[in-house]
Parts: C-alpha cells; structure tokens; sequence
C-alpha cells in the first residue's frame, strides 16, 4: 500500500508545470460536503465564522462539477475541506458511491476527527470505494483536548474507540481503503504525552502516522493560539519532513479547494470567502480555476510578492 505522505508531498511540492499563473487541472480537489463540524478546535479557521453554516453541499452541484473536473483531468478527490463531512453520512456515502462508480475517480480521501465515523457509517464508506481515511488526532488526554477542541471530553474516547473500530470493520470486510492518523508536534512534556497516547490507541489501527506543524489558518486562529500557549507556523508549509516555502503557496497551484456553497477558493484555510476565485454555481469548474482573479493572485506568488492582494494579511509573508 502507497504511504500517504508520498501522496501529500506530491500536491505540496510544485512541479515545473505548474509554476505559471494560467494552469492545467490541478491533480487534487478537496470539496466541502458539510460546512459544520462539531469540535471548536483552537487553531481552526472555522472559529472565524460569524454565523457557522447550516446547509451542506446540494448533491447535484457535487455531481456537475466532479463530472467537470474529471474530465479536466482531476486524479484525486477529497470529500472534505474544513468541516467535519461525518456530520452527514448520507451524503458523504453518496458522493463517494458516485466518484467511484460512475466517475471512476482513481483516489477517493477523508479526513475527519473521527468522533462522528461510527462503525456503520466507516463501513458504508468503505463498502463505497473510499481510498483513504486519515485521522486528526491532536490531543494527548481528556484534559487537552477540552482545552484545545472546546467540546465536552466524552467526544475525545468516542473518537479514539471509533479509530479502533474502524481498523476492525477493514479486516472484517476485507476493503482496500488505507488507514492513516497525523498529529499536530507539540513540545517537551505535551509531545512525550502525545507519543504515549498514539503509541498506545492510534498507531495499532492505522498503516501509517505523521506529524504536521500548527497551522496558521490563514492567519485567523493566532489570537487563540497565543492563547492557548502553541506558536503556529507559517501558512500551510506541509507536513513535518518536507515543509515547503511559504511562497509560493502550493495551495494556489496545484490543489483546488471548494466550499459546501460552490465557491472555489485560493485557500486550503479559507473559511470566510475571503480568498473567493470563482462561483461554480455560475462557471465551470476550469473557467474558474484559471479566472482573472486566480491568475493575478499566482502571477504575485511567483513574483513572491503579495503585498496588495488577499493574501498580503497572511502571517507566512508578514
């Protein structure tokens, strides 16, 4: 089986190709089935919501611009971007059915909390043609993680007795769908503490684990990172092992990211719009992509200069 890592530095690291403003389909997507999640983690952009969303992605818009972006091109599918999608498992379980039957989608991926990935939906999943499922698992004990997450500590058993579930509901079905966990590194004592708790309830249930920096989110969460005691890195550098400079941000290259509203982003962080390139509710999936706006924003990146534009309040270029 493939390690995920060689999967993400893949989409992290710009290629030749793709070091122009104007671009073919990128490899990746990831696409929000459900805007809502139910953590209020410290470090996540969704915090900046005024008003968290209600609605989740209309069915037929995920169908329309998959088919749109399969034709483009796109090899791998996230049904995810910043919302927890096993809020709703129905549509989630949709969406995969339909990349892999009837698209034909090669990579079909998940990241979720795992709090709401009961046994019977993690099978549903499965039995769909799901590629990958990894894991967020960013607190050591009860006592973190209703520091750090914000919601009662019973979440943080039920998700580390459903990432358990899940490694037996693989074998005992005998799917091909790969189970993977990253975690935020911390420091001293907190990162001895992190070690022991995956060492114990995480690594046994999944073929691969790494570590990931904190996250800026786009410069949204710093507040409550300094309150919470962490120092984010810059933007979104990658994975620990192969981070990447913060410009130009790959995120604008070589991923695409879309809201549960239609909206393609610049942004893997972009919870709020701001980074906003195209409607898909209006354009085509490669209209948008490679919109005026879109154009522009990487013609600065490539300069490495992003003074004037969306991206100018980011703290990876400040």
């Amino acid at each position: 089986m493939a390690q995920i890592t060689d999967r993400i530095d893949n989409v992290t690291r710009i290629p030749a190709a793709y070091q122009k403003a104007s671009l073919p389909a990128p490899k990746s997507v990831k696409i929000e089935i459900s805007p809502r999640c139910n953590y209020r983690c410290g470090f996540c952009a969704l915090r900046s919501r005024e008003v968290q969303p209600k609605w989740d992605m209309d069915f037929g818009l995920f169908k329309r611009v998959t088919r749109e972006m399969r034709e483009a091109g796109v090899e791998e599918i996230g049904v995810f971007y910043l919302g927890e999608s096993f809020m709703n498992p129905r549509l989630l379980v949709d969406c995969i059915a339909y990349l892999k039957r009837e698209l034909s989608m090669p990579y079909v991926f998940l990241t979720s909390n795992a709090s709401m990935a009961f046994p019977e939906a993690v099978d549903a999943c499965m039995q769909a043609g799901l590629d990958s499922l990894k894991w967020s698992v960013n607190a050591c004990d009860e006592a973190q993680f209703e520091n750090v997450m914000g919601v009662s500590g019973k979440l943080f058993h039920r998700a580390l007795d459903n990432i358990a579930a899940a490694w037996d509901v693989r074998t005992r079905g005998g799917y091909q769908t790969g189970l993977y966990a990253s975690s935020i590194r911390y420091d001293g004592e907190q990162q001895e503490r992190m070690d022991a708790l995956l060492s114990e309830r995480v690594r046994p249930y999944v073929d691969q684990h790494y570590w990931l920096p904190l996250y800026s989110m786009g410069a949204f969460a710093t507040q409550r990172e300094e309150d919470l005691g962490y120092r984010p890195t810059a933007g979104n550098q990658g994975r620990i092992g192969a981070l990447r400079e913060p410009l130009p941000c790959w995120s604008a290259f070589t991923e695409g990211h879309v809201t549960a509203e239609g909206k393609l982003s610049a942004c893997c962080f972009d919870a709020t719009a701001n980074w906003t390139m195209g409607d898909l509710n209006q354009t085509a999936f490669m209209d948008a992509w490679n919109s005026p706006a879109f154009v522009a924003l990487r013609e600065a990146h490539l300069k490495k200069d992003v003074r004037g534009t969306v991206c100018a309040s980011c703290i990876a270029y400040s």
